[in-house]
């Protein structure tokens, strides 16, 4: 199947099998189309979505059902663009990661309402990009494509990495070419391409984009360009992970990091849908943004009263949130203030001092981003935003030992003593 990037363009020859995805929907126009490798609406350019026919009948049997299948993202199939036996297929099972109840961090920020994180580093790769990508590459397989490919800012590149590899498809991955160290390296392990642009990630989804266009991308399906609409789906397993695990209840706040802002939009996709299917008792919850004050478009826009976000030359340690252009801003400024949520920033000296309060309270070592949104959290709950009497949950979204650089200076050894316990006193590091 040739490679489109706008809806219309072209009619995919066979149905594919994408279990309960009816259609490709615009989020401006409400147009549909059929299920294909688009993601612009061709009346109005507007990005499209995953359009479904949803499971009918009891919800406590959805419930049951849902259980009942396999700890991953796969237990949510009936709700998912995949097909009925995903389970069953080479994939890396990415989800149900841990909800930890922060009762250390939640003594130190004045929480009495519950605090939770929701650790994804936990996901095969170490990062919630493995959601997103497990959708991606089953639509990948639907529409025929034989290599796997992103624009990334790192975590992404070794999501796709790892999941080409593991279904037997080739794939080549774009990156800024002064990306962490780590996350180069983890996204070259799994043998496919790896190429850096002389750029920030902008000039590279910009590079992408053009490939997409050309005789040279043909087979190529682009996770998050002309599979956006199915790899954006990967993110509303959050929000039902999250549901789940408080006991299929929606929390009353969560936090969440925005880099082109589509996860924060699927979450509140993901809470709807629960809502509309009878799962979860449908009540106010409120979402807010969080982003590094080095590229911060969205809070900036927020802060100001603005509907259109002005892009940003990104300068920040969070490289992984550093998308100058995010695509679905103006979705989160609505959902913020739908919701009765905010968008805010935190420089990086305050995400660095996130990074290591979440370490030392709950043992969980975050990378930039779980700083970001940590780091934003302290700071709305300060500022009285926050409600600390209510459910809050914060999210992890990747591992810390992928940006070890940001607090490598300031997490070295306590001392260095020779083999003896006379040294040990001498060092003054013996308990009292």
């Amino acid at each position: 199947m040739a490679v489109q990037t706008v809806a219309g363009t072209t009619t995919p020859s066979a149905s594919p099998d994408l279990g309960p995805a009816a259609a490709l929907s615009c989020r401006e126009c409400g147009e549909r189309f059929a299920l294909g490798p688009l993601f612009a609406c061709a009346s109005c350019f507007g990005p499209l979505e995953v359009a479904y026919d949803l499971p009918t009948g009891s919800p406590e049997e959805l419930r049951k059902r849902i259980e009942a299948g396999p700890d991953n993202i796969w237990r949510y199939a009936p709700l998912l663009p995949v097909p009925a036996d995903v389970a069953e297929k080479p994939n890396l099972n990415p989800g149900f990661t841990k909800l930890v109840k922060a009762d250390n961090l939640a003594r130190e920020l004045g929480v009495t309402g519950g605090l939770y994180v929701k650790d994804d580093s936990g996901n095969p790769t170490h990062s919630f990009k493995d959601r997103v990508v497990a959708i991606a590459v089953e639509a990948a397989r639907a529409f025929g494509f034989t290599t796997l490919s992103c624009s990334s800012t790192g975590n992404l590149a070794g999501a796709v990495g790892a999941a080409a590899a593991r279904a037997g498809l080739r794939s080549c991955v774009f990156i800024p070419h002064d990306l962490e160290q780590g996350k180069v390296v983890m996204a070259a392990v799994y043998g496919g391409e790896l190429v850096g642009i002389e750029g920030n990630y902008d000039d590279v989804n910009r590079f992408c984009s053009e490939l997409i266009g050309d005789p040279l991308g043909e087979g190529w399906g682009f996770v998050n360009v002309n599979l956006r609409p199915y790899y954006g789906e990967g993110s509303k397993t959050l929000a039902y992970e999250i549901c789940e695990q408080l006991g299929w209840r929606l929390p009353d706040q969560i936090v969440v990091p925005i880099a082109s802002g589509s996860q924060l939009t699927k979450i509140d996709k993901g809470f709807q849908e629960l809502i509309k299917l009878g799962l979860v008792e449908d009540r106010p919850y409120r979402i807010f943004g969080a982003q590094a004050e080095g590229c911060s478009p969205v809070s900036a826009a927020f802060k100001a009263g603005h509907d259109v976000v002005r892009p940003q030359k990104p300068d920040t340690i969070a490289k992984s949130l550093a998308i100058g252009n995010p695509a679905d801003g103006p979705y989160v400024l609505d959902i913020a203030r739908r919701t009765g949520g905010a968008v805010e920033d935190v420089n990086d000296e305050q995400v660095v001092d996130a990074i290591k309060l979440l370490a030392r309270t709950e043992g969980i070592f975050g990378e930039t981003a779980g700083g970001v949104t940590v780091g934003v959290a302290k700071k709305l709950i300060e500022a009285g935003v926050i409600d600390p009497a209510l459910t809050t949950v914060v999210l992890n979204t990747g591992d810390g030992l992928k940006t070890l650089d940001a607090v490598s200076a300031t997490s070295q050894a306590t001392a260095t003593i020779k083999p003896s316990l006379d040294a040990f006193r001498a060092a003054g590091l013996a308990s009292a």
